[in-house]
């Protein structure tokens, strides 16, 4: 791509993403997350209402009097953006590929964060990790996160979501907001997520378009998985393929729903077309409440 259209696309989505998250989403994002983590800050002398639970045994040994820990509210958080760039997400038959809307959400929350002053990672993965951004502040880095997600080449077609969580646990030691963007049409990977839900505050965002649900009765038609480039005649007249297709389809996404909650994880799924703002904004209400 050239960068003169290289430097319009990111423009034109830094303008629309970047107005979501000023109006709408630094607040939201504010209350959902801020003074989630705790850091130590002080001992001090026990007072009466104090929680018995913060007393420091250690010190009040030494000083033969109750003393206790004193935390604050982390003001600087960091955010984790894992995008799919497999072959599957240049699907979309309506009004874009499932990759444009991952790379608006992906921006809107870039924006949201650094509105907070907050640092934003990005780690683009397929069945391997294809590119890792370390987690800066400001926003000449969210464009380049931008530029990456419009601009970027994968070496490979497959996914494998197993393994970006394991390199995202190994790279991020501290705990960080984490966002996974996908349409998670993959398995096998709870219990790496179970893991890193433990330390981390992690939120699958799947989107997906509708014509992925069920296949139409098309007849005999050549098929191309955009994952392994395999072609395929598939006869989708007969009722067995369809119903097979959409039971793998829904088992797909039941397995993504439950891996996530199972994992103490948050879930959204949004639908090309749909309002991602609606549904993100929703979510962060939603979180900040509990």
């Amino acid at each position: 791509m050239e960068t003169k259209e290289l430097l319009k696309k990111v423009r034109k989505i830094e303008i629309k993403t970047r107005r979501l998250s000023d109006h709408i989403f630094s607040g939201e994002y504010h209350s959902s997350f801020k003074g989630r983590g705790m850091t130590f800050s002080e001992v001090r002398q026990y007072q009466y209402g104090d929680d018995v639970r913060s007393i420091d045994w250690n010190v009040t040994a030494r000083y033969n009097e109750p003393y206790v820990k004193v935390f604050e509210e982390e003001r600087e958080l960091t955010m984790v953006l894992m995008v799919d760039v497999s072959g599957s997400e240049f699907f979309g038959t309506t009004q874009q590929f499932k990759k444009n809307t991952i790379t608006e959400i992906a921006a809107t929350l870039a924006f949201s964060a650094i509105q907070n002053n907050d640092k934003v990672g990005l780690l683009l993965f397929s069945n391997q990790v294809e590119l890792y951004i370390p987690p800066k502040k400001g926003k000449s880095h969210v464009l380049r996160i931008i530029r990456e997600l419009i601009e970027f080449k994968p070496k490979s077609t497959e996914t494998n979501i197993s393994e970006a969580l394991k390199f995202m646990s190994s790279v991020q030691k501290k705990k960080a907001i984490v966002f996974m963007l996908s349409d998670f049409l993959d398995d096998n990977y709870v219990s790496t997520l179970k893991i890193v839900g433990k330390k981390h505050d992690v939120t699958g965002i799947r989107v997906f378009d509708k014509h992925e649900i069920t296949i139409p009765n098309l007849g005999l038609v050549p098929m191309l998985d955009a994952e392994t480039k395999e072609v395929m005649l598939v006869n989708t007249a007969s009722k067995k393929v369809r119903n097979s297709y959409a039971s793998y389809y829904l088992k797909t996404v039941d397995y993504f729903e439950k891996s996530f909650s199972h994992s103490g994880a948050g879930v959204i799924s949004t639908q090309i077309g749909e309002s991602y703002v609606k549904k993100l904004l929703g979510y962060f209400k939603q979180k900040g409440v509990r």
